[in-house]
Parts: C-alpha cells; structure tokens; sequence
C-alpha cells in the first residue's frame, strides 16, 4: 500500500470535520516534563497564597469555632419556643454585650494606671533607692536615672508601640480583626446547618448517614468545650472579682475580666491572669500580693480538679496526654488560636480513630 498523499490525512469528512487526528503525544519527553513542572509551580502558588491568606484563613477559622461553640445556646432558645433567626440575635447580642463590656472595664483603667505610673516613676525609683543593693548598683551604674529618663522621656511607649503611627495601626488592626469575627461567626451561625448540609452531599450515598452521625458528634464536641470552657473561664472571672473586692485591690473588673480572658487559653492562660493580678496586689502591699498569690493557687487546684472536670464531663472526652499535646502542638503553629483549637481537634481526631480506622483494623 503506498503512502497517503500529503493533506490526504487531512481530508474533512462528516466524521472528522476538522481532519483526522494524529498520534497522541503523550510519550513524548518533553510534554511529560513541561506538565510536571507546570504541576510543581501550581502546587508552590497553593502554597504561597496560603501563605499569604494566612491571617485571613486563621480569622475565618476562630468565627466557625466560634459559631459552632455558639450553637448549642442558639438550639437551647430555640428548644423554649424561639424561632432560630430570633435566637440567633439573643445570643448575637449577648456576645456584642460582653465584648462592649469588656472594653469599657479594660480601656479606661490601662489608660488611667498608665498615666499613674509615668507619673509616680519619682517615686518608685525613691523606694528602689532605699534598698542597699540596688543603691550600690545605682552609684556605679546610674541605672535609676537611666531607667527614669527612660520612661519619662517617651521613647518607652515609643519602641514598645512603635511611636503613634504605629500604636494607632495595632489599634485599628485589632478593632478591624474583632469586627470581621463578629460578622463571620454571625454568618456562620446563621447558615450553619446549610453548610453541614452541603459538607455532607460531599459523601457518597452509602457512606453518607455515618458520616453526617459523627460529623454531628465532632459538632457537639467542640460546642460542648467552647460552652464548657466559657463557662469555668466565667466562673473565675467571678470569683476574681469578689476576691479582689474583698481586698480592695484597684480595678477589679478589669483584673477579673482578664483572668476570665486569659483562663480560656489551655496550660498558661490561668498563670499569667493570675500574674496579672497579683502583680496589682504587690502594688497594694507586700501583704495583699502574698494573699493575691496564695488565693489563685488554690483556686486553680479547685478549678483543675473539680469545676473543670464537672464541666467537662460531657462535653470533650480526651485524655489528659492528648490534651497537653493538642494545646502544645496548636500552639506551636498557630499561637494563641492553635492552642484554643487544638483539644477539640484532638477530640475529633479521637472519635474518627475509634469509630472508623479501629472498626476496620479489627475486621482485617
């Protein structure tokens, strides 16, 4: 048989409108190379708009933990008789409360005991002196003036903040951050079950039913340990504050609403409110800072051993190992947010583990 003409191939047909095809080029070295290079280069982008979306991912993240810790109150009111939209705005409003609360026990006080110290730095550098070792310090050294120019002259909340500009960018970025959780958490409180609806279409038909069961377990999970810890963050706010009441210690409401704030961060929250506190009370008197110290020692054994674990009896099961390396490994990643998200995640990793990989490693 001899070889087709040239353009013989090519003929239109009604088969082939635009000519037969030609070999496929699949083989050939260089297609393979240039589709591999192209699929490392998409997969370094991935990388590197992730990267760049970071501190949006993570506030993203915090409004759908926050929305699911949010759930189980809006589903209480809606259990007494409230339709979901109406108990989704009870619940909005409190959170609005207290974030409004918070800052208007927080701001004047900061501003208020900041203008105090500058102010009394004279003295505080004069008690200092007293002290035989830090006067004979003083005199080789001339550390007190140095540290007393220091404070007095500005450039100490100028590096701290990094001058006005730079404090008032801090300012803005945190307003800015809390309102966008705010509004999401608000959207994902209100299309909450929407998106369990369409996570779960995402199973295949046979698998879908066990899915939605312990995707709704992991759910509850987690709305059980943001609840739980709300409320033994609550419960010591409280208790701080009648404590520090009782002992006159200045600003009260602000310490306590601090401990609160700070007791909700796994391991170290509760030290450094307790730090906080504290540090208040020596300022008070040696005596009032001992018994600051000696109070929160003992409350938080109270609150380890008893009003934690009564709380969160039926919320998280972990164990404690998972959760120390939970808190720890979230915090290595993603900071303050990774710790607050790392027991829930470890709970829901548990559950998975023990409801699916384990069944099948038995039936192996």
């Amino acid at each position: 048989m001899s070889d087709p003409t040239p353009g013989e191939g090519r003929t239109p047909s009604s088969e082939f409108p635009f000519g037969r095809p030609g070999r496929p080029i699949r083989g050939n070295p260089f297609v393979f190379g240039f589709t591999g290079a192209l699929g490392v280069l998409t997969a370094w982008w991935l990388v590197q708009a992730v990267v760049s979306a970071s501190s949006v991912l993570i506030l993203i993240v915090v409004s759908l933990f926050l929305a699911i810790g949010l759930n189980p109150a809006v589903e209480g009111l809606q259990a007494r008789g409230l339709p979901r939209l109406a108990a989704i705005t009870v619940v909005f409003l409190g959170v609005i409360a207290v974030f409004t609360a918070f800052g208007l026990a927080i701001v004047p006080p900061l501003t208020t005991q900041s203008a105090d110290f500058v102010r009394k730095v004279p003295l505080y550098v004069q008690q200092l002196q007293d002290n035989p070792l830090i006067r004979d310090l003083d005199q080789r050294f001339q550390l007190l003036d140095k540290l007393q120019q220091y404070v007095t002259s500005g450039d100490f909340g100028s590096q701290m903040f990094g001058g006005v500009l730079g404090f008032g960018q801090v300012i803005i970025g945190a307003v800015f951050n809390a309102l966008t959780v705010l509004v999401l958490t608000l959207y994902f409180l209100g299309s909450l079950n929407s998106l369990k609806r369409m996570a779960y279409r995402l199973v295949p038909r046979s698998r879908r039913t066990r899915a939605s069961l312990l995707g709704d377990k992991i759910i509850d999970s987690i709305g059980g340990y943001v609840g739980g810890n709300l409320i033994v963050s609550l419960i010591a706010g409280v208790a701080t504050f009648f404590f520090l009441v009782l002992m006159e210690v200045p600003y009260a409401l602000a310490l306590a609403l601090i401990v609160a704030l700070t007791d909700l961060i796994p391991l170290v929250g509760a030290f450094i409110g307790a730090g906080l506190a504290s540090l208040v009370g020596f300022f008070v008197s040696p005596t009032v800072g001992l018994v600051c110290v000696v109070f929160f020692t003992i409350y938080q054994q109270i609150e380890n051993y008893w009003i934690a674990p009564s709380v969160m009896r039926s919320s998280v099961d972990v164990p404690p190992l998972a959760t120390i390396v939970g808190a720890l490994l979230g915090g290595a990643l993603l900071g303050v947010v990774g710790a607050l998200l790392g027991i829930p995640l470890v709970a829901a990793i548990l559950l998975i583990v023990r409801e699916v990989v384990l069944p099948k490693q038995e039936q192996a």
